[in-house]
């Protein structure tokens, strides 16, 4: 309800009576949800088209496809099946702007006076919209994916019916697992958080590559036909190449996060490609993007945006342009990935601390310092709040597996010493 008085209020909604397309991930607790999130945005005075289980970036693609003032998802993407979330798009599915979001927050709950009679919204099913944002999704390709052996991880989640799908209309095999969801199975020991069961398969069925989503399939991870993995970096890179290589890649130009690896950077400064930096989180990735006209960007973990055919990060359509290269090159995905040498890279989650201290600590910026002086320019290292977990993440590049874990250890446990929640 706040939502939608928001937008109302700033003119969204004006000379019209609003729309709003509403879909979720397969978790339990997205079944009583979705009934609450109808109920409001209907209350409110906005129609409603349910679309049912479908990823994330369906939603976004389906509010712009379908003339929707507001698309919401409810998910909590990769997080355990306990959690969920509201993930909401504005009119061309784009993401709301922060103030919007914070107008939102501030107007929970607020008593007001609402419509009644014909002024209520009225709500309809469209299952079959989920078979548009499909046919979107192939009219990108470049080229079909025929002679490819694909296994897909649907981590249970959102994509557990579309990808197997749209991948097999694409022209290749596919092997699908994780594709059962039962509303509880959701992310458990799967999907682009747990590549094991993946890589198994990979070699079991001699497959050409693996492809992993997260629950509401914004990630796409992959693995190769030897069984390495190859992550959003990689992924970057291959996609930047390609499409450099077809003249595509506006300003030469990749758009990144301050987690990007030291070896991604390395391998497009030789490709001769740049590379702009923003915050972590794939909002900070699109903002950079918009005001400056690139149509690629991304992160280490798999969300990859490709502006020209999305709003968003879309793990299908990374899949599918992944998969199109291999076919296109010839050349196996290990081949393609090779052209990043990655460093040693360690992450490190400090639970139990107060987030809200981190910035203007002494003893943690000496820390940094001293770690950073340690490593020179042969490594980095980055301490920073999660914007989805409780948690401050540590990370560490070194030229070695050990010394990025000694310091990445040592500077956690001073983060934790420092900011220890009392």
């Amino acid at each position: 309800m706040a939502a939608a008085r928001v937008l109302g209020d700033v003119g969204v909604f004006a000379g019209h009576r609003p729309k709003a397309v509403v879909g979720r991930d397969t978790r339990a607790s997205g079944e009583f949800l979705e009934a609450a999130v109808v109920a409001g945005l209907a209350s409110a005075g906005v129609d409603v088209i349910l679309v049912g289980v479908v990823p994330t970036p369906a939603v976004a693609y389906l509010t712009d496809a379908l003339g929707a003032d507001l698309g919401v998802m409810l998910s909590a993407s990769h997080n355990p099946m306990p959690d969920n979330g509201i993930k909401f798009f504005n009119r061309g599915g784009v993401k709301l702007d922060d103030d919007i979001e914070d107008a939102i927050a501030e107007r929970l709950g607020e008593p007001w006076d609402r419509p009644i009679g014909d002024q209520v919204g009225r709500v309809r099913v469209d299952l079959g919209a989920a078979v548009a944002y499909e046919q979107h999704l192939l009219d990108t390709l470049p080229n079909a994916l025929a002679g490819l052996k694909v296994v897909v991880d649907c981590a249970n989640g959102a994509a557990s019916v579309i990808a197997p799908d749209v991948l097999r209309r694409a022209g290749a095999e596919v092997i699908a697992i994780h594709s059962v969801p039962d509303g509880l199975n959701i992310n458990e020991g799967c999907g682009s958080t747990h590549l094991e069961d993946l890589r198994a398969a990979v070699l079991e069925h001699c497959a050409d590559a693996g492809i992993a989503h997260d629950g509401d399939a914004d990630r796409c991870l992959a693995i190769d036909e030897l069984g390495a993995v190859v992550d959003g970096d990689h992924i970057l890179a291959i996609l930047a190449m390609s499409m450099r290589d077809a003249g595509r890649l506006a300003g030469n130009t990749v758009v990144s996060t301050v987690m990007a690896n030291l070896g991604f950077k390395i391998a497009m400064q030789e490709a001769e490609i740049v590379v702009v930096e923003t915050g972590v989180g794939d909002r900070y990735v699109l903002e950079e993007m918009r005001a400056n006209g690139y149509l690629l960007g991304g992160e280490q973990s798999g969300h990859i945006v490709m502006s020209d055919f999305a709003t968003t990060g879309d793990g299908l359509l990374t899949a599918l342009h992944l998969l199109a290269r291999v076919r296109q090159t010839g050349r196996s995905l290990g081949q393609l990935a090779s052209a990043v040498s990655k460093l040693p890279q360690v992450l490190i989650n400090v639970t139990g601390v107060d987030r809200s201290r981190l910035e203007g600590c002494i003893e943690v910026d000496e820390a940094v310092a001293r770690a950073a002086t340690v490593l020179g320019e042969a490594g980095r290292i980055l301490v920073r709040p999660s914007g989805t977990e409780p948690v401050i993440r540590v990370m560490v590049e070194a030229p070695t597996l050990e010394q990025a874990q000694s310091i990445s250890q040592s500077v956690a446990a001073v983060v934790h010493g420092a900011l220890r929640e009392h």
